[in-house]
């Protein structure tokens, strides 16, 4: 049975299995399938929507076509847009926790910025060998608030750091290796179901979110004390220099930027 996204949008499609035991999530525009304003809305009411059903146990993500997702929109990352953009943002990794459903992502090719923030902020990552993960905001001249807190959760601040500052995009196989990705599969989306129905669905759906709310206490309160400071040092810091402004036009106006250092 299809079921659509709690806002009827068809930029996100979901697909309601084993008696709703598990939604099954697309990011419905792809290639690219860009965490835009539309699909951040749309995700954000999806979980409000799974916080109020009983029933529900495991949410899979993934991306339609070949790509996880290339990230969040560059244009709504301009100045007159950012703060809406960056609070409309975090309000939806708060409803994540909000929720408590297992989350499961599923990455093949491309996962970029927004949408490695939104993988990896899943309780598990499965992965194929197409899948190359990456925070490229560093290049753009900003920085990436919401990895900036759970990268350090999956990988060490070591392996965190190296994302962050570098911007550099990693292979599946590095990122298996630095715990990015807890699992490679030729078909990882099989994978993921197979991994629900085994280990999750024979579980009481609310005794599994009270672990999940267990298993995440720290890490929530954590999460939304440094995401604040983060949102506000983004707005308020970030965005007052002339590299910010000028890395983001550049990637829009396809152009090398030109840093002023400042």
């Amino acid at each position: 049975m299809k079921i659509e996204a709690a806002n009827r949008s068809s930029v996100v499609r979901v697909e309601s299995l084993d008696d709703g035991a598990v939604w099954r999530v697309f990011l419905n525009t792809p290639k690219a399938n860009i965490l835009d304003a539309e699909k951040i809305a749309a995700l954000t009411s999806l979980f409000g929507r799974a916080h109020r059903d009983a029933s529900l146990k495991v949410i899979v993500i993934e991306g339609e076509g070949p790509h996880f997702s290339f990230g969040a929109s560059v244009q709504e990352h301009l100045p007159e847009n950012c703060a809406a953009m960056l609070s409309s943002f975090h309000a939806l990794f708060r409803v994540v926790l909000e929720a408590s459903v297992v989350t499961l992502a599923v990455v093949r090719g491309q996962c970029l910025g927004g949408g490695l923030e939104l993988a990896a902020f899943c309780n598990r990552v499965f992965a194929d060998e197409s899948a190359r993960l990456g925070q490229p905001e560093i290049a753009l001249g900003v920085f990436a608030p919401v990895a900036s807190v759970i990268l350090t959760e999956r990988m060490g601040r070591g392996g965190a750091e190296d994302l962050l500052l570098t911007g550099r995009v990693i292979s599946a196989q590095e990122a298996f290796r630095l715990g990015l990705v807890d699992e490679l599969h030729e078909n990882p989306g099989d994978a993921a179901l197979t991994y629900a129905r085994a280990h999750l669905l024979p579980h009481s759906a609310s005794s599994l979110r009270c672990a999940v709310r267990a298993a995440r206490l720290g890490f929530a309160a954590r999460f939304r004390e440094e995401i604040a400071a983060l949102e506000t040092k983004y707005n308020d810091e970030l965005m007052r220099t002339t590299d910010a402004n000028e890395g983001i036009r550049a990637f829009l106006e396809k152009r090398a930027p030109a840093w002023k250092n400042q």
